[in-house]
């Protein structure tokens, strides 16, 4: 990408939120709050093939200078990110690796078998980031809170042994947050929401904004959904930019962690291009008012629509 690597904390959760935050580069880091520095700008692997196209796809990012691969056990594809970064000469301690824990794996001995699994798939000794994916799963609605206690007790024992550099959540809400800090010792150092101008979840974002919880974004783009709003349209046309760009921008602006996913070759290159321009106050503003209640793709708490929703998912993988 052509860009320094020089390392640039962003300390503090009010610096990271002002509006004009002038992020300079893919490899510009957030502080966990354990310590640890995630780089702001990541790759996202859902719906990246297990195969050669999805080996191009993240060998492509890390030559663009990404060094954030976001995974995930029920993508099927940890073995490939493994393979790609073992083949890619990249020291593996320049590489932020991030997976997470797959719904029926929840539970103690399930996650330790699990955990296991992900670093023999993706060929690494310790993880930088290990999530549960999601706070409730099917079968188990009813005990959700137990289930997500006990899972974050294995967390916090890998996460003591040095084996996992920072743990965190996915998917969870306020309410979820709640339950399962009344039962933690270490509270979540990152909560990974879906984000994006038409969905913006504030009231998980101000909770964990107040309780120095890292937020990442995924689908940072709504799913190409947000493509052809006039306003972010408008926006981009002012900065010579894509609206993917501006979408991009947006959630590292807002202080997000955030890791747009693709299969195509120009579209991960324009994912990353988004150091050379800032949004303005009145960019931003206009972009929190494109926030909707409905705009999400899967929604934690309402199982009953994911069979629905993940097939639309998958008919608008091509889009971004």
């Amino acid at each position: 990408m052509g860009e320094s690597t020089d390392v640039r904390p962003v300390q503090t959760p009010a610096t990271r939120r002002l509006p004009a935050v002038q992020l300079a580069g893919a490899c510009d880091r957030f502080l966990l709050s354990n310590g640890v520095e995630i780089p702001c700008l990541g790759f996202g692997t859902y719906m990246v093939p297990p195969d050669e196209r999805g080996a191009r796809s993240i060998r492509f990012a890390l030559d663009r200078g990404l060094r954030h691969i976001d995974t995930a056990t029920s993508y099927k594809n940890e073995h490939v990110v493994g393979e790609v970064i073992r083949d890619s000469g990249i020291p593996r301690s320049e590489i932020f690796i991030t997976s997470k824990l797959n719904n029926p794996d929840q539970g103690a001995e399930a996650a330790r078998a699990a955990f296991d699994r992900t670093l023999s798939w993706l060929q690494v000794d310790y993880l930088d980031l290990y999530l549960i994916h999601w706070p409730r799963v099917a079968g188990w609605e009813d005990v959700w809170e137990e289930r997500i206690a006990e899972t974050w007790r294995v967390f916090e024992e890998l996460h003591r042994s040095g084996r996992i550099r920072a743990i965190g959540v996915s998917n969870f809400l306020v309410h979820h947050l709640e339950a399962l800090v009344s039962r933690a010792d270490i509270a979540p150092m990152v909560d990974q929401i879906e984000h994006n101008p038409g969905y913006q979840q504030r009231d998980t974002v101000a909770w964990c904004e107040r309780n120095g919880v890292q937020l990442e974004a995924w689908g940072p783009l709504g799913r190409g959904r947000l493509m052809g709003h006039p306003v972010i349209r408008e926006i981009a046309a002012s900065h010579g930019k894509d609206p993917g760009q501006v979408c991009v921008r947006y959630a590292l602006q807002k202080g997000f962690v955030t890791m747009p996913k693709s299969n195509r070759v120009e579209r991960i290159r324009s994912n990353a291009d988004v150091f050379d321009f800032a949004l303005s106050e009145d960019e931003i503003a206009a972009l929190d008012a494109l926030d909707t209640e409905d705009g999400y793709t899967f929604h934690p708490d309402r199982l009953d629509e994911w069979a629905e929703r993940v097939a639309r998912a998958h008919a608008e993988s091509g889009v971004a």
